[in-house]
């Protein structure tokens, strides 16, 4: 058998993920990106235990080591700073065996694109769709046809390949909310503590990245398609009055920001609606493309390296591709849906804005034991990669009745 050729549609974390995991297993990889340049947008994520070991399962665990870990409080808080619950991210790392780090996206897309052989990356090539070609598959893009003999979609929030093989599905659905994220410079004090603090129909995050930047996002109840006309004074009639630093960081985002990105507003979307299953022939969807979910639990680019390092073992284990590919809905689907049904029940309760409804809310955050919350996590940050040739892992439930999360939530949708 010769060198198999995989050509992935998106050259973001999922995609390029993916083209590692690949490579590294013999394979030649094309990647196309519609962008003119691999760029991580002016955001932070947040890299659970289960992200990093998908990436050291492909020999990226060492480049992700570099900087600090997230400082040893993480938690909720109310406006007024009160408290409703802690955790100590050391407690989390003996629990898990890795520290969770955040960084910026643009360092998590260098490291995955200085991983891959030189020219791999496509730039300003984007993938139109892909045609059976009886033992491999015929990619049209926009700069020509390819052959493969498998085709990954990771083609983003609104994939367009997940509308070619799925044209009846609904698609994406507003989730009530929009956000905004911006990365501080280090200059200033850092910030202490990784927070999220829920008010009524609105929340603050500050999450410290392992470079000594701050990563900062809110979210706030609205309809589709609301863009404020000055996005600084928004967040300052929002947040200024709520608990220190939340004052003092919005100081710092204030135009004299040097990011050129500047501050990033959003809606909130999500495949309500989950998709039959995640491939079709020689195609297989990851990431946003296959599973679009809510940011509230921080997941999102999370499960895509996941995908990305399952979907690679698999094709690696034997010459059937399709069958291949259908051990990777398999291996995913199921664990996908429950991490975005569960990352959407958060949101729910988080955008609560009847005052007594909010307190309700609050109190039942307070009373919840710690060690509840930590194994109501297990299933999503205990997650192990493959890494012998067969199966992929698929999940097993554990049934743990908790309506909140005590991971920091951290937003990273496009």
């Amino acid at each position: 058998m010769g060198v198999r050729h995989a050509v992935v549609a998106g050259g973001g974390i999922g995609g390029l993920t993916a083209a590692v995991a690949l490579s590294r297993r013999g394979w030649h990889v094309t990647v196309c990106e519609r962008a003119p340049a691999l760029r991580g947008i002016g955001a932070g994520i947040v890299l659970a235990p289960n992200a990093l070991r998908a990436l050291d399962s492909i020999g990226l665990g060492a480049e992700v080591w570099t900087g600090d870990a997230l400082p040893g409080t993480l938690g909720l808080r109310t406006p007024d700073g009160t408290w409703l619950s802690r955790s100590d991210s050391g407690a989390m790392s003996t629990r898990y065996g890795l520290p969770t780090r955040a960084v910026h996206r643009g360092f998590l897309i260098d490291l995955l694109a200085a991983a891959l052989p030189p020219g791999v990356v496509r730039l300003g090539v984007s993938v139109t769709g892909v045609d059976d070609a009886g033992g491999g598959a015929v990619v049209r893009t926009s700069a020509g046809e390819l052959r493969a003999d498998v085709v990954l979609a990771a083609d983003g929030l609104r994939s367009v390949l997940r509308g070619r093989l799925f044209p009846r599905h609904p698609g994406l659905r507003h989730a009530g909310e929009a956000g905004w994220r911006a990365v501080l410079p280090g200059a200033g004090p850092p910030a202490p503590q990784a927070t999220e603090t829920w008010g009524r129909g609105e929340r603050f995050g500050v999450v410290p990245l392992a470079d000594g930047r701050t990563y900062v996002y809110a979210t706030a109840v609205t309809g589709p398609g609301a863009e404020p006309a000055d996005h600084h004074a928004e967040l300052t009639r929002r947040f200024g009055a709520w608990h220190d630093p939340i004052p003092a960081l919005l100081e710092r985002l204030d135009r004299r920001n040097p990011d050129p990105v500047g501050i990033l507003h959003h809606d909130f979307h999500e495949l309500a609606s989950p998709l039959p299953r995640f491939h079709a022939g020689r195609v297989a969807l990851l990431g946003d493309a296959a599973h679009a979910m809510t940011p509230n639990m921080g997941q999102g680019g999370c499960q895509a390296i996941e995908d990305a390092v399952v979907v690679a073992h698999l094709l690696a284990a034997g010459p059937d591709v399709p069958a291949a590919l259908a051990a990777y809905t398999e291996a995913r689907h199921r664990r996908t849906t429950r991490i975005s049904r569960r990352s959407r029940h958060i949101g729910e309760l988080a955008r609560l804005s009847h005052p007594l409804a909010v307190s309700l809310r609050n109190l039942a955050v307070r009373a919840t034991p710690r060690a509840v919350m930590s194994r109501a996590l297990d299933t999503v940050l205990g997650w192990q990669p493959p890494s012998a040739p067969g199966p992929a892992p698929v999940d097993v439930d554990v049934n743990v009745n908790v309506d909140v999360n005590t991971q920091v939530s951290v937003k990273e949708q496009s």
